[in-house]
């Protein structure tokens, strides 16, 4: 199963950055950041369910893994960083407590290590059907206009999410609600003490308005840069400010 991705080359001798994208986004969230690096090869993949990969299913992480690593080697990409924001952020941290090989490191903005209990487990499966369903049945402008008024996206402008609402109202909702229940946080496991003992290098990215994910970053213990003027989606409301950022984190010669 290989995944639809946009490639940009830069010099043969670089290692590949590559970016997988949040929850209802595609291959294009990244972009404005990646190009920034023009010497690095970048791959901006689709995630299952999303852009050019709406028609791709998996079932669970471990088949997102298999996914992703096939894609890579597709295109020969052997020496690489993952660089990924909320949903693609937990993906890019359970593949690299897989599948390290080739990974020079990990960069993660805004995602979940995982919850640590069945009680937490049990109630975010109940939200995470209940929002497949509106995925699934409802007009996409509404389940997004709802989406955007969760507490983690408190600190968008009206204007901020009539714009998101406009641009993820073109996905499809069927996909949508597959790839939110195949890869819901009540079924991803728990990668703190596997994230401990990652020998590869791991920072962590958040929004300085990002109350929630700001906590997780002091409870992993990790190097954790925040993203000024930015809440939870950081790369996008200010990528100007992660690009300066991953610039600080990534081989000097990029």
């Amino acid at each position: 199963m290989i995944l639809h991705a946009v490639a940009e080359q830069g010099e043969p001798t670089q290692p590949w950055l590559v970016f997988l994208h949040g929850f209802s986004g595609d291959h294009r969230e990244w972009q404005p950041v990646g190009q920034r690096f023009a010497r690095a090869n970048r791959l901006y993949v689709d995630l299952p369910g999303h852009g050019g990969s709406s028609a791709v299913r998996v079932n669970n992480f471990a088949e997102m893994d298999a996914a992703l690593q096939t894609t890579l080697l597709s295109y020969n990409i052997l020496n690489y960083w993952l660089v990924g924001y909320s949903l693609g952020g937990r993906i890019a941290m359970h593949y690299a407590c897989s599948r390290p090989e080739g990974l020079a490191g990990l960069i993660v903005e805004g995602g979940h290590p995982g919850l640590t209990n069945d009680v937490e487990r049990e109630l975010r499966w109940r939200n995470d059907e209940a929002w497949a369903q509106r995925f699934r049945e409802l007009p996409l402008a509404d389940v997004f206009t709802a989406w955007y008024q969760q507490p983690v996206f408190a600190s968008l402008t009206d204007a901020q999410r009539a714009s998101l609402v406009t641009l993820r109202q073109k996905n499809d909702g069927n996909a949508l609600a597959a790839m939110l229940l195949a890869t819901s946080l009540a079924v991803q496991e728990d990668l703190r003490p596997a994230l401990q003992t990652l020998s590869l290098p791991f920072w962590y990215l958040c929004g300085e308005r990002d109350s929630k994910f700001r906590a997780i970053a002091e409870e992993l213990s990790r190097p954790c840069h925040l993203i000024h003027d930015a809440g939870h989606n950081a790369h996008r409301e200010n990528p100007a400010g992660v690009a300066a950022c991953l610039a600080q984190i990534l081989p000097v010669n990029l």
